[in-house]
């Protein structure tokens, strides 16, 4: 099972950019935090791109075309792209959209999602723990699609 991980603009900045908010974890933290639990899970392979360039993510999707899962932080493009969404229905992934910060409790422009309609479903406002959260989701999801196959 392979799973993309994919972060927008400025998620590069974590833990210095507003800690208050976005935590005191760095994207490298988050990463190995993932490395750790896909190996718990054993049968998951992980990549991971962050880019601040819309197009750049668009690019990873549809490299990754042919993988079974996405978990995307697409930062505030969530709330500006109709491009990610596009991308994402158009190779037809699993998707699980993760946010760091309660996005509801935040200003009204964070609270519509592009991405939503075409994930399988959202994780907002555990930090960290949301991409950990959205990781064993996925694992769950395509292992319950993986022997339904085999059925």
């Amino acid at each position: 099972m392979r799973i993309l991980v994919l972060n927008g603009p400025n998620l590069n900045l974590l833990g210095s950019r507003e800690p208050e908010i976005y935590g005191l974890e760095t994207l490298a933290d988050i990463e190995a935090l993932l490395r750790n639990e896909a190996a718990d899970l054993e049968d998951i392979e992980l990549a991971f791109v962050q880019s601040n360039h819309e197009g750049a993510l668009v690019d990873a999707i549809q490299e990754h075309r042919d993988w079974d899962g996405l978990i995307i932080n697409a930062g505030a493009l969530t709330h500006t792209s109709i491009a990610i969404p596009d991308a994402i229905s158009a190779v037809g992934i699993a998707t699980v959209e993760v946010h760091l910060s309660n996005v509801f409790a935040r200003e009204e422009f964070r609270h519509h999602s592009y991405i939503s309609p075409v994930a399988w479903g959202m994780i907002t406002g555990f930090g960290y723990r949301g991409y950990l959260v959205a990781l064993d989701l996925l694992h769950d999801l395509l292992s319950e699609q993986a022997e339904l196959e085999q059925e």
